[in-house]
């Protein structure tokens, strides 16, 4: 591995070992020690990779969206279009461990960036990508042109809440009720 391979890595560990944190401790525990603690990784390394709180915070809300947009992309090519909606909407929702971690740092991070200058434009980004996907889920069920941005203005609102609910749920909870609700709420929306 070349030097520029081993600082990214390096920086993916960060990150995830700040994602683990923030989930399990809160905001406020994002710190350098706390990080290279879950890392296992001297403070001086972290403020090597992230020479700023800043830095971190944006890398690490940036890490959870591009995890989804992985995990989207890899959807199969040979789905219909109207499974693919579905199933770019099962990735939104945070239906297994991994993708809680994640809403948990997109709501800490999302609610630090409204009283944080330098971490909004990382927000902006993330909340324009999520606009994005629910513009396509309209489009690939087949919402007439013209109703597609209301549409997806709902879908949004209607994911960003049941990703929420979900997330909320006792240990063991079904999240099926979830499932069932945007299956309807896809076969409800009109189509031209």
């Amino acid at each position: 591995m070349t030097t520029r391979e081993d600082l990214e890595r390096r920086r993916i560990d960060v990150t995830e070992a700040a994602c683990r944190v923030l989930a399990r401790d809160g905001l406020a525990a994002l710190s350098v020690r706390g990080v290279a603690a879950e890392a296992g990784l001297p403070p001086s390394t972290v403020r090597y990779v992230f020479p700023t709180q800043a830095a971190m915070r944006e890398r690490t809300i940036t890490l959870v969206f591009d995890r989804t947009r992985e995990r989207i992309d890899a959807l199969p090519a040979d789905l219909s279009d109207a499974e693919t909606a579905r199933r770019i909407l099962l990735e939104l929702l945070p239906l297994d461990d991994e993708r809680v971690v994640e809403l948990d740092v997109y709501l800490a991070l999302g609610n630090a960036a409204l009283t944080d200058a330098a971490l909004r434009p990382a927000l902006d980004r993330v909340v324009a990508e999520m606009r994005a996907w629910c513009d396509r889920i309209v489009a690939l069920v087949g919402v007439p042109t013209e109703q597609r941005a209301d549409e997806a203005c709902r879908l949004h609102a209607l994911v960003d809440g049941l990703a929420v609910h979900v997330t909320r749920l006792d240990a063991g909870e079904s999240h099926e009720w979830a499932i069932a609700l945007l299956d309807r709420h896809l076969s409800g929306l009109p189509t031209g």
